[in-house]
């Protein structure tokens, strides 16, 4: 089958070099393709979406009044990444989220870089996501964000930048191992030619990461999940279920002398970890949001005492905030005396006068942003809005500045994908990589590549209708 793949000037191809020849990577993927029939790679197509269907790789749309369960679609035709390019991008999110979790542990204690006026002391005391019942917490072993899902987008200098940071309840890591087991089986024989690195042990890693939070020789691990009606569920119970660990609710939960238990029909059994799914403000509605009926009362006294751990820590919601998100390659300076190995996207403060006036001066240009929304919201892609918007988001910049940020309309790169399953064509790609931290800081070597299913689209969120691939490392 033929690929119809994009103008080399305007984006980065991932597969084909400026000259139109493949890229040495992808070359015997490229014939694969070239010698298959369309027939034979919609039926794998068609496989796939039963396979994810019946393994209930499914998810829910907020705001989709059908309220239907959905596949993330997952394109049969795999990201291939190159050893050597991964290699850059684990030491620069090694160095990215030792740097993070510094920031953390300074900015609940010692304050010393708003002391040192690195960062605007109102933009961090001011957030809404600092936590002020954190102030002077210190998590077990020092850790804060033990799991980060940190987006990855390729410009079309073919170089890799840093979209956002997502420390609280990054997704997507279940379907990050799914669609690893249906593509296998789908290209066996390539698979194995290539070299391609597992994933399969994250899970495994997952609970070594969690226990060693523990200072029990076997804790007893959970999973906390705000339940069934989440859109994430597949996951919190595909995640327990692979761990051997407890799935629970706030429901499930108990806290008695400072200790948090499970109600179980053999009576209450304590909980030493909770691998969190639930927001930081619903976790506990004694110190935090009152109203939350998801949390458990008391569980952050417990967690202060020191019996009882929690991944990710709360307060670590303030590092995602994209006006923060702006300042971390000066965290890397300020901490590790090094400069970033990855850059940030080019940022513009709409807090900051200068900038603002950029902004408004040039918006049609720009993909202006809430500094605390996700999945696709709050935002305005400039280039591909009317006028009527872009005068909407000036005076929501004009009231509101500090809730505003805005970035240049990068190109992102592209990876062809099977389109309506009768051509392959280029899409729009960004790259979710997995860190865990514990006893050291490890990136799983594979990612949750998300494409833009709709020709020329750029936004990749699943809740906007964007689509998955597989993702190959190479050694």
């Amino acid at each position: 089958m033929k690929v119809i793949h994009n103008d080399q000037q305007a984006y980065y191809d991932e597969m084909y070099a400026a000259d139109q020849t493949l890229r040495e990577h992808y070359r015997s993927f490229g014939q694969l393709i070239k010698t298959s029939s369309a027939k034979k790679l919609s039926h794998l197509q068609y496989s796939a979406d039963k396979a994810q269907m019946a393994m209930g790789m499914t998810f829910n749309v907020y705001h989709d009044k059908a309220g239907q369960e959905k596949i993330l679609h997952l394109d049969i035709i795999p990201r291939i990444i190159p050893g050597s390019e991964w290699q850059i991008l684990e030491n620069g999110l090694k160095q990215r989220i030792e740097a993070i979790n510094l920031f953390l542990q300074d900015i609940y204690n010692e304050q010393k870089i708003l002391k040192d006026k690195i960062i605007p002391s109102e933009l961090i005391l001011g957030s809404k996501d600092y936590l002020k019942p954190c102030m002077g917490l210190k998590p077990p072993k020092g850790i804060w964000c033990h799991i980060t899902g940190t987006d990855l987008v390729r410009d079309k200098d073919g170089a890799f930048y840093v979209l956002e940071d997502n420390l609280r309840c990054p997704s997507g890591v279940s379907y990050m191992l799914e669609s690893r087991e249906i593509i296998k089986r789908a290209f066996p024989e390539l698979f194995n030619k290539l070299g391609v690195r597992p994933v399969s042990d994250y899970c495994a890693k997952l609970l070594e990461m969690l226990q060693f939070l523990s200072d029990k020789p076997k804790p007893v691990i959970g999973v906390l999940t705000p339940g069934v009606y989440n859109s994430a569920y597949f996951e919190h119970s595909y995640l327990a279920q692979q761990m051997g660990a407890e799935l629970v609710s706030g429901m499930d939960l108990l806290v008695e002398n400072n200790k948090v238990y499970m109600q179980t029909t053999k009576g209450l059994e304590q909980i030493d970890v909770l691998y969190r799914r639930v927001d930081d403000t619903f976790l506990d509605p004694l110190a935090f949001n009152p109203e939350s009926m998801l949390g458990i009362p008391g569980l952050f006294e417990a967690y202060k005492a020191g019996n009882i751990a929690l991944a990710n820590a709360p307060g670590t919601g303030v590092a995602d905030d994209k006006a923060v998100y702006a300042y971390v390659p000066r965290i890397i300076q300020y901490y590790l005396r090094q400069e970033p190995i990855l850059k940030n996207v080019p940022t513009y403060l709409c807090r900051e006068e200068k900038d603002r006036k950029y902004v408004l001066d040039n918006i049609a240009d720009l993909v202006v942003k809430e500094t605390n929304a996700a999945g696709g919201y709050g935002m305005l892609i400039g280039p591909k809005t009317d006028q009527t918007e872009h005068e909407k988001f000036r005076q929501l910049i004009r009231s509101n500045p500090n809730n505003y940020i805005a970035q240049p309309t990068l190109s992102l790169s592209t990876v062809p994908s099977i389109v309506d399953n009768k051509s392959i064509e280029s899409r729009h790609v960004d790259l979710r990589p997995y860190i865990l931290y514990g006893k050291d800081i490890e990136v799983i070597p594979g990612a949750l590549t998300r494409v833009a299913l709709k020709k020329g689209s750029l936004v990749v969120n699943s809740s906007q209708g964007g689509g998955s691939k597989d993702t190959w490392v190479l050694y």
